[in-house]
């Protein structure tokens, strides 16, 4: 049964009004303490605070049911846009669960938006407040250090996910399934409260090449994105395949190994093949390159493909949504493994932890369709019961010829991303 929580703290406002503004802002400077929504890349994106609306939704459904429920939203509202780019007027912002019929959605709808896209800024507000007034009511003194930080194994410590790991190799090889993606969990105490703000700056100053989100206590710095739509032009970027970083000249070796190895290129594969099959239904044109790029991030690279598409005008399919899109392409391989169906399988056998909202679609959606999402990945889950705890996780691909010892480092890697923001 698909279960839909809609809160609104008090009645919805009907007057959404974006205004440009002269000098574009820091975007992640902006943000509060508490309650701190972004989507950034290379200091363009949205940032946003408090609640107009809130959508909380788990089912077969629930995709369908936020779309609807965000249709019905935003034709409710009274726009005045001036500004008229992909991330003005209306947005709600949105991180899904890696299983949206068993795990829990959230999509917010903030009270304010601030977005920088192609050199031109803007704020969006509800209501009738002064844009002067929220700029102006920016945090102006940096969060205290969070002190000692102490670290506990999650689910499965490292001995027992090496033999995860190589029991999956063995189903593999057995021939149920040519790929799964086993994550892991790390959890974190400091000293004092943990600060989003202070933590996505540091991300996005590490990785500016990522996407640095926060959704409702979920943050990271995501390389992947899933799927962004601009009018009808489609495009994805997909990962998979990873090396650690190195020294000087073993750096370069590090990346023709990537590059050159085929168990890597064959992962990569996949999952290029399970984004393409399940987006091409929706398109008139779709190119995804023969050959994977090299992504270079500051602890590891992967292998990239930028797949781009255009699509159809025509039918039920042309005229879906993007949290319709979305639904269609996630999970793909890169996070849950092939066939998808027996991947998943595996992992709620193997893995031994709930996921929740981790590897699951992150980003947003404007009143007119357009919107970003990426892939909740490299990131960490804040604890709602205490402010000075969070659950790290990393995940890697398993293929035949996967060694257990090598995934390990992989996530250990993955895990660095973060830590190097706790503990900078």
């Amino acid at each position: 049964m698909s279960v839909a929580a809609v809160t609104t703290p008090g009645a919805v406002t009907p007057v959404v009004t974006t205004t440009p503004l002269l000098e574009p802002p820091a975007l992640l400077d902006l943000l509060p303490a508490a309650g701190a929504l972004s989507w950034v890349r290379r200091g363009e994106g949205l940032v946003g605070w408090g609640e107009a609306a809130r959508l909380e939704v788990t089912g077969p459904r629930a995709l369908a049911e936020a779309a609807a429920w965000w249709e019905a939203h935003s034709a409710g509202l009274d726009v005045d846009d001036r500004a008229g780019v992909p991330g003005s007027g209306p947005v709600v912002f949105a991180s899904i669960a890696f299983d949206p019929a068993a795990g829990t959605s959230v999509f917010v709808v903030p009270e304010v938006v601030v977005g920088r896209r192609d050199g031109l800024a803007w704020v969006t507000t509800s209501g009738d407040a002064d844009p002067a007034d929220v700029l102006s009511a920016a945090p102006r003194t940096a969060p205290s250090a969070p002190g000692r930080l102490r670290y506990a194994d999650g689910a499965l410590d490292p001995a027992s996910w090496c033999a995860t790991v190589a029991a999956a190799v063995e189903r593999i090889d057995a021939g149920e399934l040519a790929k799964v993606v086993l994550a892991r969990d790390l959890l974190v105490t400091a000293d004092a409260p943990l600060a989003p703000r202070a933590l996505l700056a540091r991300l996005a100053a590490r990785f500016p090449d990522c996407w640095t989100f926060a959704v409702d206590g979920l943050l990271g710095a995501t390389p992947e994105l899933l799927l962004r739509r601009t009018g009808r032009q489609l495009s994805s970027r997909v990962l998979a395949g990873t090396a650690p970083r190195g020294a000087g000249a073993d750096d370069e070796r590090l990346a023709a190994g990537l590059l050159a190895s085929a168990k890597d290129r064959a992962e990569h594969a996949l999952a290029v093949e399970s984004l393409v099959r399940a987006l091409d239904p929706y398109c008139t044109a779709l190119t995804a390159p023969g050959e994977p790029e090299l992504l270079t991030l500051a602890n590891v690279r992967h292998l990239a493909t930028d797949v781009t598409g255009v699509q159809r005008r025509a039918g039920a399919r042309g005229s879906a949504g993007l949290l319709e899109l979305v639904g269609a392409v996630h999970p793909t391989a890169a996070v849950c493994g092939t066939p998808t169906d027996a991947a998943a399988a595996l992992i709620g056998e193997l893995e031994g932890m709930d996921r929740g909202r981790y590897a699951g679609p992150v980003g947003w959606v404007d009143a007119r369709g357009d919107g970003e999402f990426g892939l909740a990945l490299r990131c960490a889950e804040l604890s709602d019961r205490d402010p000075a705890s969070a659950r790290l996780f990393a995940g890697c691909g398993i293929v035949a010829g996967s060694d257990p010892a090598a995934e390990l480092a992989e996530t250990q890697a993955k895990f660095a991303a973060f830590q190097a923001a706790l503990e900078s």
